[in-house]
Parts: structure tokens; C-alpha cells; sequence
């Protein structure tokens, strides 16, 4: 199995494969990931979408596909009706496909297990999500060379790549269920070498990690804010939606009174590897994805075809509704829709 690191991405040399390694390199790409989310300057669209009804307008036009992966690969851990036939008709039609998560709680390696458990035939290097962004963020500004460590909040797949690109980090998973002295005169040591806290989807976020991370922010000079993504909900299970990374940003925000730096989507560093390294035109590329402020966005603000997926968090209604400014070229209802 090989992943590409973090240094191959964002700048410098070429990307290397490796196969005795996951360190995640990123290189080879002109412009660096932006450093904030993109302003939604997505305007001026056509009132109207167009439900696919011959997928053959799509297939034909496009020869690459960038795939979200909950709510349109999977919910939770059920795979969605109809992907596993249209994965193996557009590899069969020689079509390249990406598969792009916000969720961080997973590394790579840990998505490829999943996918596998799935029953879907998926490459390594094919797999990309906001936990390895951090790390390939971290690693463009040459974050190691600074001797300072990351306080995470979050699950194990930040930390799993942190420890690929050699970043010494704390919190995460280490600091479930802590609280703190709360006390009379009661306070939270912290440790003033954190120079980055990155704040990643967190089942076990307590009031010690929003402690810990607005004492490294507001107290240690310099300390970089990184959100892994900004979702307002997600897929933890087939059943309902969930409060998502947003809430976990929110709550760190609004005690430091920062903006993050978003490393996750919309931001550019997928779009910018795949468009260097495949030697792909972003036009021929199609962006599918079920969120419109994150996939869509990410798909219109870097040239990209879009389609909407419904199985979701977005519904017909509120794509159609007049408020919704973030309009995709088509929408399914699910990607079986494109067979």
C-alpha cells in the first residue's frame, strides 16, 4: 500500500511513492493551499438545476471524478445502494476517481481498511482526508523545524498522521473524559511549546480540550488556530444527522475570538495535487458531493463540474429554494443515477 506525503502536495519536488512508508509528502504543485476558507463568491447563477436524466451529458464530458464519501459513499458504516456498481462501470470506462472526506476521526490508512470492510476496491492513493490535510499543512510551513507541538482536539486519525510527517503533538484521544479543577483558585496548566492546535470531528470534546485549546491560542504567542473542516453536521450513523465539526470550531472560536486557518474542503489542496500531478484540466474533473457550502463550493470556486448527491444532508427542497446561492451543474438523487 502506498500514500504520497504531505511535501508532495503543497510545493517542492515531485511526489515520491512510497511503499515502506505513509509518511504523507505533498509536491509538485505552482499555487500553496490557501491559508483560510475561500468567501463564497459563488454568484449571479442560473435559477434553475438540472436533475440528471441521461447520465451520458456527464460521463461523456468529464474523465475524472472527486468523490465525497459521507452521504454519498456511505452512510455511517452502511454503503449507499448502487456505489459499488457505478465505482466498477467508471473504473471500466477508464475513468480516474478520488474520494475526498472532511472527517478526520480516520487516517488513510484507516479510510482504505474501511473501504475495503465495504467491499470497495479502492487505491491507496486514491483516499484523502482532512486529518492528512492538517499534516500536509503543517508540514509546507516546515512546522517541525520550530521544535513546538500540536494540541489536538480531535480523534486518532490527526494524530496518526501527525506522527507520518514527525510533528510531536499531545491531547486527542489522551485527553477523553479529563476535567478539570474547577475548584476555588482551581486552574489548567498547559504547555507553552503547543505552537498549533488543531481542531479536528471530536465524539469525546469536553470542556478540558476547549480549556486547553483557548489557553494555548490566547496565551502562547503565535499559536495557529487549524480547522480540519467547518461541517455542521455529519453521517455518524444511517439513522439521523449529527452536529459536526462546526460545533467543535465554534466552540474554540468563540473563546478565542480567531478565525481558523480550514485545511479541509473547500479549501484547494486536493484540487491543486490532482490538477499537478494527473496533468488534468480542472474542467474535466466533476466534484460530487451531498454539501453545498463545502463540496459544491469547492467544486465552482476551482473550475470544476459539480453534481449533487440527495442521499445527504442537502434535500431537493433546500437546493431549489430561492435563499440557496451554491447551485451544482446536475443533482441525483444518489450516484446510482449515473448508471
Amino acid at each position: 500500500m502506498a500514500f504520497l506525503t504531505a511535501a508532495g502536495i503543497l510545493g517542492g519536488n515531485r511526489a515520491q511513492r512510497t511503499t515502506s512508508s505513509l509518511r504523507p509528502s505533498v509536491g509538485g504543485v505552482a499555487r500553496p493551499m490557501r491559508r483560510s476558507a475561500p468567501i463564497m463568491t459563488v454568484t449571479e447563477q442560473s435559477s434553475t438545476v438540472e436533475k440528471l436524466a441521461e447520465p451520458s451529458k456527464l460521463l461523456d464530458a468529464v474523465n475524472t471524478f472527486i468523490f465525497d464519501c459521507d452521504g454519498v459513499i456511505w452512510r455511517g458504516d452502511s454503503v449507499i445502494d448502487g456505489v459499488p456498481e457505478v465505482l466498477e462501470t467508471l473504473r471500466a470506462q477508464g475513468k480516474r476517481m478520488f474520494f475526498v472526506t472532511n472527517n478526520s476521526t480516520k487516517s488513510r490508512e484507516q479510510y482504505l481498511g474501511k473501504f475495503l470492510k465495504l467491499g470497495l476496491n479502492v487505491e491507496a492513493e486514491e483516499i484523502f482526508s482532512s486529518s492528512f490535510a492538517a499534516a500536509a499543512y503543517l508540514e509546507q510551513i516546515n512546522f517541525k523545524a520550530t521544535g513546538k507541538k500540536v494540541y489536538i482536539v480531535g480523534e486518532a486519525g490527526i494524530g496518526n498522521e501527525l506522527d507520518l510527517v514527525g510533528v510531536p503533538y499531545l491531547g486527542g484521544p489522551d485527553d477523553k473524559g479529563k476535567q478539570p479543577d474547577m475548584s476555588p483558585g482551581g486552574r489548567l496548566e498547559h504547555d507553552h511549546d503547543v505552537g498549533a492546535v488543531v481542531v479536528g470531528f471530536d465524539r469525546h470534546i469536553n470542556y478540558h480540550k476547549i480549556q486547553y485549546a483557548q489557553l494555548c491560542i490566547n496565551e502562547n504567542p503565535g499559536c495557529l488556530f487549524i480547522a480540519t473542516n467547518l461541517d455542521a453536521v455529519t453521517h455518524l450513523t444511517d439513522a439521523q444527522e449529527w452536529a459536526g465539526n462546526g460545533s467543535m470550531v465554534g466552540a474554540i472560536k468563540g473563546c478565542t475570538g480567531k478565525e481558523p486557518i480550514l485545511v479541509g474542503k473547500p479549501s484547494s489542496l486536493m484540487i491543486d495535487y490532482i490538477v499537478a500531478k494527473y496533468k488534468v484540466a480542472p474542467s474535466e474533473i466533476c466534484m460530487v458531493g451531498d454539501r453545498l457550502d463545502t463540496d459544491i463550493l469547492f467544486g465552482k470556486n476551482n473550475g470544476l463540474a459539480t453534481a449533487l448527491a440527495l442521499s445527504g444532508v442537502t434535500t431537493e427542497e433546500k437546493l431549489l429554494s430561492p435563499e440557496n446561492k451554491v447551485r451544482p451543474d446536475y443533482y441525483v438523487d444518489t450516484i446510482a443515477d449515473f448508471l
